[in-house]
Protein backbone atom coordinates (compact mmCIF):
# COMPACT_ATOMS: atom_id res chain seq x y z
CA UNK A 1 0.00 0.00 0.00
CA UNK A 2 2.73 2.58 0.89
CA UNK A 3 4.48 1.36 -2.47
CA UNK A 4 1.38 2.65 -4.23
CA UNK A 5 1.05 5.78 -2.30
CA UNK A 6 4.24 6.75 -3.14
CA UNK A 7 3.91 6.03 -6.69
CA UNK A 8 0.31 7.56 -6.76
CA UNK A 9 1.79 11.12 -5.22
CA UNK A 10 4.90 11.34 -7.62
CA UNK A 11 2.70 10.84 -10.74
CA UNK A 12 0.33 13.70 -9.29
CA UNK A 13 3.17 15.77 -8.65
CA UNK A 14 4.71 15.31 -12.17
CA UNK A 15 1.16 16.01 -13.54
CA UNK A 16 0.79 18.88 -11.66
CA UNK A 17 4.51 20.08 -12.85
CA UNK A 18 3.48 19.41 -16.29
CA UNK A 19 0.36 21.25 -15.97
CA UNK A 20 2.57 24.45 -14.44
CA UNK A 21 4.92 24.22 -17.04
CA UNK A 22 2.16 24.17 -19.93
CA UNK A 23 0.68 27.25 -18.14
CA UNK A 24 4.04 29.50 -17.65
CA UNK A 25 4.54 28.37 -21.62
CA UNK A 26 1.44 29.91 -22.67
CA UNK A 27 0.91 32.79 -20.47
CA UNK A 28 2.84 35.42 -22.59
CA UNK A 29 0.23 35.17 -24.90
CA UNK A 30 -2.75 36.06 -22.16
CA UNK A 31 -1.18 38.84 -20.48
CA UNK A 32 0.37 42.20 -20.99
CA UNK A 33 4.50 42.75 -21.53
CA UNK A 34 4.52 44.32 -18.26
CA UNK A 35 3.61 41.40 -16.53
CA UNK A 36 5.99 39.19 -19.21
CA UNK A 37 8.83 41.43 -17.94
CA UNK A 38 8.26 40.67 -14.14
CA UNK A 39 7.63 37.31 -14.15
CA UNK A 40 11.13 36.82 -16.49
CA UNK A 41 12.56 38.90 -13.12
CA UNK A 42 10.60 36.19 -11.04
CA UNK A 43 12.40 33.62 -12.87
CA UNK A 44 15.74 34.83 -12.19
CA UNK A 45 15.85 35.60 -8.45
CA UNK A 46 14.73 31.99 -8.43
CA UNK A 47 17.37 30.81 -10.81
CA UNK A 48 19.98 32.77 -8.37
CA UNK A 49 18.15 31.40 -5.07
CA UNK A 50 18.20 27.83 -6.23
CA UNK A 51 21.60 27.90 -7.62
CA UNK A 52 23.11 29.40 -4.63
CA UNK A 53 21.40 26.94 -2.23
CA UNK A 54 22.56 24.15 -4.41
CA UNK A 55 25.87 24.64 -3.37
CA UNK A 56 25.32 26.67 0.12
CA UNK A 57 22.66 25.10 1.20
CA UNK A 58 24.07 21.04 1.66
CA UNK A 59 27.50 22.33 2.46
CA UNK A 60 26.84 24.89 4.82
CA UNK A 61 28.94 27.48 3.35
CA UNK A 62 27.51 31.22 2.94
CA UNK A 63 28.98 32.14 -0.68
CA UNK A 64 28.50 35.98 -1.53
CA UNK A 65 29.83 35.34 -5.19
CA UNK A 66 27.04 34.85 -7.04
CA UNK A 67 27.25 38.90 -8.73
CA UNK A 68 30.79 37.38 -10.27
CA UNK A 69 29.03 34.58 -12.20
CA UNK A 70 26.08 36.30 -13.35
CA UNK A 71 28.19 39.46 -14.49
CA UNK A 72 30.45 37.38 -16.19
CA UNK A 73 27.35 35.57 -18.14
CA UNK A 74 26.24 39.24 -18.62
CA UNK A 75 30.33 40.39 -20.24
CA UNK A 76 29.86 36.78 -21.87
CA UNK A 77 26.85 38.10 -23.67
CA UNK A 78 28.02 41.41 -24.26
CA UNK A 79 31.32 40.74 -25.80
CA UNK A 80 29.69 37.48 -27.79
CA UNK A 81 25.99 38.48 -28.54
CA UNK A 82 27.02 39.83 -32.20
CA UNK A 83 29.21 36.32 -33.37
CA UNK A 84 27.11 33.58 -32.20
CA UNK A 85 23.48 32.58 -32.33
CA UNK A 86 21.57 33.47 -28.95
CA UNK A 87 21.68 30.05 -27.73
CA UNK A 88 25.07 29.55 -28.29
CA UNK A 89 26.21 32.88 -26.39
CA UNK A 90 23.86 32.07 -23.17
CA UNK A 91 25.37 28.53 -23.02
CA UNK A 92 29.19 30.04 -23.34
CA UNK A 93 27.89 32.41 -20.36
CA UNK A 94 27.18 29.33 -18.14
CA UNK A 95 30.45 27.84 -19.30
CA UNK A 96 32.65 30.49 -18.75
CA UNK A 97 31.06 31.15 -15.12
CA UNK A 98 31.42 27.07 -14.41
CA UNK A 99 35.02 27.62 -15.62
CA UNK A 100 35.59 31.05 -13.02
CA UNK A 101 33.76 28.68 -10.17
CA UNK A 102 36.04 25.77 -10.69
CA UNK A 103 39.13 27.91 -10.41
CA UNK A 104 37.67 30.47 -7.26
CA UNK A 105 36.56 27.14 -6.14
CA UNK A 106 40.26 25.65 -6.20
CA UNK A 107 41.82 28.71 -4.33
CA UNK A 108 39.29 29.91 -1.69
CA UNK A 109 37.14 26.06 -0.49
CA UNK A 110 40.24 25.43 1.56
CA UNK A 111 38.95 28.06 3.76
CA UNK A 112 36.03 28.18 5.94
CA UNK A 113 33.35 30.01 7.50
CA UNK A 114 34.20 33.78 7.51
CA UNK A 115 37.43 33.69 5.75
CA UNK A 116 35.57 31.81 3.09
CA UNK A 117 32.29 34.74 2.73
CA UNK A 118 34.91 37.16 2.72
CA UNK A 119 37.18 35.81 -0.09
CA UNK A 120 33.97 35.23 -2.17
CA UNK A 121 32.80 38.53 -1.76
CA UNK A 122 35.65 40.19 -2.71
CA UNK A 123 36.49 37.75 -5.82
CA UNK A 124 33.49 39.42 -7.16
CA UNK A 125 34.49 43.03 -6.55
CA UNK A 126 37.79 42.38 -7.69
CA UNK A 127 36.48 41.03 -11.05
CA UNK A 128 34.50 43.89 -11.26
CA UNK A 129 37.31 46.33 -10.37
CA UNK A 130 39.45 44.77 -12.90
CA UNK A 131 36.79 45.41 -15.82
CA UNK A 132 36.20 48.70 -14.98
CA UNK A 133 40.31 49.33 -15.22
CA UNK A 134 40.76 47.98 -18.29
CA UNK A 135 37.69 49.75 -19.91
CA UNK A 136 38.96 52.54 -18.31
CA UNK A 137 42.64 52.26 -19.45
CA UNK A 138 42.30 50.20 -22.56
CA UNK A 139 39.10 51.32 -24.11
CA UNK A 140 38.61 54.60 -23.23
CA UNK A 141 34.81 53.74 -22.58
CA UNK A 142 32.82 52.31 -19.34
CA UNK A 143 30.47 49.57 -20.44
CA UNK A 144 29.36 47.91 -23.79
CA UNK A 145 26.22 47.67 -25.72
CA UNK A 146 24.35 44.46 -25.82
CA UNK A 147 22.43 43.19 -28.32
CA UNK A 148 18.72 43.48 -27.96
CA UNK A 149 16.22 40.46 -27.60
CA UNK A 150 12.51 41.10 -27.60
CA UNK A 151 11.62 40.32 -23.53
CA UNK A 152 8.76 37.06 -25.06
CA UNK A 153 12.00 35.55 -26.27
CA UNK A 154 14.25 36.28 -22.78
CA UNK A 155 11.07 35.04 -20.58
CA UNK A 156 11.06 31.79 -22.70
CA UNK A 157 15.27 31.22 -22.15
CA UNK A 158 14.64 32.11 -18.05
CA UNK A 159 12.06 29.84 -17.81
CA UNK A 160 13.99 27.43 -19.61
CA UNK A 161 16.56 27.71 -17.61
CA UNK A 162 14.72 28.25 -14.26
CA UNK A 163 13.32 24.39 -15.49
CA UNK A 164 16.81 23.32 -15.90
CA UNK A 165 17.82 24.75 -12.04
CA UNK A 166 14.68 22.84 -10.46
CA UNK A 167 16.04 19.96 -12.41
CA UNK A 168 19.40 19.87 -11.32
CA UNK A 169 18.66 20.77 -7.59
CA UNK A 170 15.83 17.78 -7.06
CA UNK A 171 18.83 15.73 -9.11
CA UNK A 172 21.25 16.01 -6.69
CA UNK A 173 19.60 15.33 -3.65
CA UNK A 174 18.32 12.34 -4.51
CA UNK A 175 22.65 11.21 -5.61
CA UNK A 176 25.50 10.21 -3.97
CA UNK A 177 26.89 13.66 -5.09
CA UNK A 178 24.01 15.02 -2.79
CA UNK A 179 24.60 13.17 -0.27
CA UNK A 180 28.32 13.78 -0.11
CA UNK A 181 27.33 17.53 0.12
CA UNK A 182 25.18 17.16 2.83
CA UNK A 183 27.68 15.15 5.08
CA UNK A 184 30.45 17.92 4.34
CA UNK A 185 27.66 20.27 5.86
CA UNK A 186 26.92 17.86 9.34
CA UNK A 187 30.95 17.32 10.10
CA UNK A 188 33.41 18.03 6.97
CA UNK A 189 36.45 16.14 9.03
CA UNK A 190 34.31 12.86 9.52
CA UNK A 191 33.32 13.44 5.76
CA UNK A 192 37.29 13.46 4.57
CA UNK A 193 37.87 10.62 7.17
CA UNK A 194 35.81 8.39 5.08
CA UNK A 195 37.34 8.68 1.68
CA UNK A 196 35.05 11.21 0.44
CA UNK A 197 37.11 14.03 -2.04
CA UNK A 198 36.15 16.94 0.59
CA UNK A 199 37.28 19.71 -1.46
CA UNK A 200 36.87 17.96 -5.22
CA UNK A 201 32.85 17.98 -4.20
CA UNK A 202 32.59 21.34 -2.83
CA UNK A 203 34.10 22.39 -5.79
CA UNK A 204 31.98 21.06 -8.20
CA UNK A 205 29.10 21.99 -6.27
CA UNK A 206 30.26 25.43 -6.26
CA UNK A 207 30.97 25.60 -10.07
CA UNK A 208 27.38 23.64 -10.69
CA UNK A 209 25.72 26.95 -8.97
CA UNK A 210 27.40 29.32 -11.20
CA UNK A 211 26.36 27.47 -14.90
CA UNK A 212 22.80 28.61 -14.05
CA UNK A 213 23.78 32.08 -12.70
CA UNK A 214 25.75 32.55 -15.65
CA UNK A 215 23.65 31.31 -17.98
CA UNK A 216 20.65 33.79 -16.69
CA UNK A 217 23.27 36.84 -16.91
CA UNK A 218 23.60 36.13 -20.87
CA UNK A 219 20.08 36.41 -21.48
CA UNK A 220 19.09 39.33 -18.83
CA UNK A 221 22.10 41.34 -20.40
CA UNK A 222 20.08 41.31 -23.85
CA UNK A 223 17.16 42.50 -21.56
CA UNK A 224 19.03 46.08 -20.77
CA UNK A 225 21.20 47.12 -24.29
CA UNK A 226 23.74 48.53 -22.28
CA UNK A 227 25.51 47.44 -19.31
CA UNK A 228 28.82 48.52 -17.27
CA UNK A 229 30.48 46.82 -14.71
CA UNK A 230 28.56 48.47 -11.56
CA UNK A 231 25.52 46.95 -13.10
CA UNK A 232 26.88 43.93 -14.25
CA UNK A 233 28.70 43.10 -11.17
CA UNK A 234 26.03 44.66 -8.56
CA UNK A 235 26.79 43.31 -5.00
CA UNK A 236 22.59 43.09 -4.83
CA UNK A 237 23.06 39.85 -6.84
CA UNK A 238 24.89 38.46 -4.07
CA UNK A 239 23.33 39.29 -1.16
CA UNK A 240 19.53 38.71 -2.44
CA UNK A 241 20.03 34.87 -3.28
CA UNK A 242 20.97 34.74 0.10
CA UNK A 243 18.07 36.63 1.88
CA UNK A 244 15.48 35.32 -0.52
CA UNK A 245 16.92 31.82 0.49
CA UNK A 246 16.58 31.98 4.30
CA UNK A 247 13.12 33.84 3.94
CA UNK A 248 12.06 30.78 2.22
CA UNK A 249 13.69 28.19 3.92
CA UNK A 250 17.42 27.09 3.39
CA UNK A 251 16.20 23.58 3.60
CA UNK A 252 13.44 22.71 1.03
CA UNK A 253 13.95 23.56 -2.67
CA UNK A 254 9.96 24.87 -2.72
CA UNK A 255 11.36 27.04 -0.02
CA UNK A 256 13.60 28.96 -2.43
CA UNK A 257 11.33 29.11 -5.16
CA UNK A 258 8.48 30.90 -2.29
CA UNK A 259 11.28 33.09 -0.85
CA UNK A 260 12.33 34.42 -4.55
CA UNK A 261 8.28 35.07 -5.34
CA UNK A 262 7.73 36.86 -2.30
CA UNK A 263 10.70 38.96 -2.14
CA UNK A 264 10.47 39.76 -5.81
CA UNK A 265 6.60 41.07 -5.33
CA UNK A 266 7.72 43.17 -2.41
CA UNK A 267 10.74 44.52 -3.89
CA UNK A 268 8.34 45.59 -7.45
CA UNK A 269 5.66 47.27 -4.80
CA UNK A 270 7.78 48.51 -2.64
CA UNK A 271 9.62 50.10 -5.15
CA UNK A 272 6.31 51.62 -6.20
CA UNK A 273 4.86 52.62 -3.63
CA UNK A 274 7.85 53.68 -1.00
CA UNK A 275 10.73 54.67 -3.51
CA UNK A 276 13.03 56.23 -1.03
CA UNK A 277 12.48 53.98 1.86
CA UNK A 278 12.03 50.23 0.42
CA UNK A 279 15.43 49.13 1.54
CA UNK A 280 14.19 49.88 4.95
CA UNK A 281 11.66 47.90 4.69
CA UNK A 282 13.33 45.29 3.45
CA UNK A 283 15.42 45.31 6.06
CA UNK A 284 12.29 45.04 8.17
CA UNK A 285 10.69 42.48 6.82
CA UNK A 286 13.80 40.19 7.05
CA UNK A 287 14.49 40.49 10.34
CA UNK A 288 11.52 40.28 11.23
CA UNK A 289 11.29 36.11 9.21
CA UNK A 290 14.64 35.58 10.42
CA UNK A 291 13.44 36.54 14.42
CA UNK A 292 10.17 34.53 14.24
CA UNK A 293 10.77 32.05 11.39
CA UNK A 294 14.35 31.21 11.45
CA UNK A 295 13.58 28.31 9.24
CA UNK A 296 11.67 30.33 6.78
CA UNK A 297 8.35 29.98 5.79
CA UNK A 298 8.17 26.55 4.20
CA UNK A 299 10.11 25.43 7.04
CA UNK A 300 7.62 26.99 9.95
CA UNK A 301 4.66 24.86 8.17
CA UNK A 302 6.02 21.53 6.36
CA UNK A 303 7.14 18.87 7.71
CA UNK A 304 8.84 17.38 4.78
CA UNK A 305 9.26 17.96 1.24
CA UNK A 306 12.13 18.38 -0.80
CA UNK A 307 15.25 18.80 1.36
CA UNK A 308 18.88 20.02 0.90
CA UNK A 309 19.83 19.50 4.00
CA UNK A 310 18.63 16.96 6.60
Amino acid sequence: MDNIKATHKKQCLLAGLCLIIVILSTTPIFIQPYMVIFLTSIFLYMVLTMSWAIFSGPTRYISLASAAFFGTGIYVSAILGEALPLIAVVFAGGVISFLLAFIIGILTLRLRGMYFIIFTFVSSELIRNFILFYENSYTGTIGRWVVSVDSTTVYYFMLVIFLMTLGAAYAITRTRFGLALRSIGEAEEASDHIGINVVMMKVLAFAISAFFMGASGAIMATRWTYIDPLIAFNPLYSFMPVLMAIFGGVEHIHGHMVGAIIFSVLEEVLITEFPYHYMLLFGIILIAAIVFLPQGLVGKWSKGGLKETP
